[in-house]
């Protein structure tokens, strides 16, 4: 299979109530049934880390408990797995692009943690760059937010006007379902767009 599976920043530290009210409980679940496939079929697998700054006073920081990967990550076999202190997954300790290109990798599923930040950005940036893309929303999740006129924009809101802003210009927007269903599958297990 040459389709990498992208893991973005599924971190203990988004348990914290710091971050307030989150959506998607099955995000987590729903990132295993990926990773479990991907290991089933010998399927390249990236686990990318947000590396916060010891000082930076968040439960994302380097050396706190919160930057650990969550329990669902235990144990897999990833390929890479590096840290990364922007949004992109593309921008991190790794030259993630050049590893991708050097193993013929154009096919991607990016996943994780949160939507509209660092797996929207990551997946602009892998567009940019030629990758066909699937984005599992239902392996995503975030949290609310407060918007310039003081409102709250819930969790649900943002990650649907992000599989807006992604579907068919970026990526192709799909479920877990949807990707489980092609993994494995010979001429099915390509990205979207």
């Amino acid at each position: 299979m040459t389709t990498a599976l992208i893991v973005i920043d599924v971190q203990r530290a988004w348990d914290d109530p710091y971050w307030g009210n989150r959506n998607n409980p099955d995000c987590e679940t729903n990132v295993k049934a990926l990773l479990d496939r991907w290991v089933e079929v010998g399927g390249p697998i990236v686990l990318v880390r947000h590396d916060e700054p010891r000082d930076a006073g968040n439960p994302l920081a380097v050396g706190m408990p919160g930057n650990r990967f969550k329990p669902e990550l235990d144990g897999v076999p990833a390929d890479l797995v590096y840290g990364k202190n922007v949004h992109s997954a593309f921008h991190g300790e790794v030259d993630l692009h050049a590893w991708l290109t050097r193993r013929g990798i154009q096919d991607l599923v990016i996943c994780g943690i949160q939507t509209e930040k660092c797996v929207e950005t990551t997946t602009r940036v892998g567009g940019n760059l030629g990758y066909r893309i699937r984005v599992p929303l239902d392996a995503t999740m975030t949290f609310d937010k407060k918007a310039l006129d003081g409102t709250i924009i819930t969790a649900d809101e943002l990650a649907r006007v992000t599989g807006a802003n992604l579907n068919r210009q970026f990526a192709a927007v799909v479920s877990t379902s949807d990707v489980l269903a092609g993994v494995g599958v010979p001429g099915r297990d390509g990205g979207g767009r």
